[in-house]
């Protein structure tokens, strides 16, 4: 399981308490942020219970923070400013195993704005988006196993040196739109590949129903 996973299962085992799963509630219903005192009125538990509670989802990324004078007031004798808690920004998915339908709307969105200004076909420049995403998320990831770990290819390492990925982020989009999303995959792992500087490895075109649609072969000495 990759750390992004992990944050995120954390997070949804913070809100399953009852307790913080009343205060995320309270918060996400409210149109402005709200203070500790206003959270353990509202739901009638002590102050310092509210608060330990927000906090934690603040941890967990489920919760911001603000600091905001609630009286308006400024300069001194003003009062030290609120701190006020607010939804998160982030989306909060997990999907076992990892999908990334997000990074494919993503690239399929810029394919067809790309091809409307150029008036090329939709696939070619979808094939060329893919491939400049990998080579940014290969940079990133500073090495190609990293990089699959993170997008959820969960690699497995073969027998000849290369890695089978034994998962398809794409899966339901692959299972639905095979040509299309399997060749803006194999551009994504090219880009990838070329991103992280790997020479040890070669990207094949090998669909299989036991795996993702791409294998990585150990590339010749």
């Amino acid at each position: 399981m990759n750390e992004a996973t992990a944050r995120r299962l954390s997070a949804l085992a913070a809100i399953s308490d009852p307790v913080r799963r009343s205060l995320f509630d309270f918060v996400s219903e409210n149109s402005e942020p709200v203070s500790r005192d206003q959270a353990a009125a509202a739901l009638d538990m002590p102050r310092a219970t509210a608060a330990f509670h927000l906090d934690r989802l603040v941890d967990e990324g489920v919760l911001e923070v603000e600091f905001r004078r609630l009286s308006g007031k400024t300069g001194p004798g003003s009062g030290r400013p609120s701190k006020l808690y607010k939804p998160g920004r982030d989306d909060l998915e997990v999907s076992i195993p990892q999908r990334q339908y997000e990074l494919a709307g993503e690239l399929l969105a810029a394919a067809v704005e790309e091809a409307d200004r150029s008036g090329e076909a939709v696939r070619e420049v979808l094939s060329r988006v893919a491939t400049e995403t990998g080579r940014r998320i290969g940079a990133e990831a500073g090495s190609l196993e990293v990089a699959l770990e993170n997008t959820g290819y969960e690699p497995r390492d073969d027998s000849n040196g290369g890695m089978i990925l034994t998962n398809c982020p794409f899966h339901r989009l692959a299972t639905s739109h095979t040509d299309v999303i399997c060749h803006a995959n194999l551009g994504l792992l090219q880009g990838v590949a070329d991103g992280a500087g790997d020479c040890e490895h070669g990207i094949l075109f090998d669909p299989s129903a036991d795996h993702c649609c791409v294998r990585i072969t150990r590339a010749p000495d």
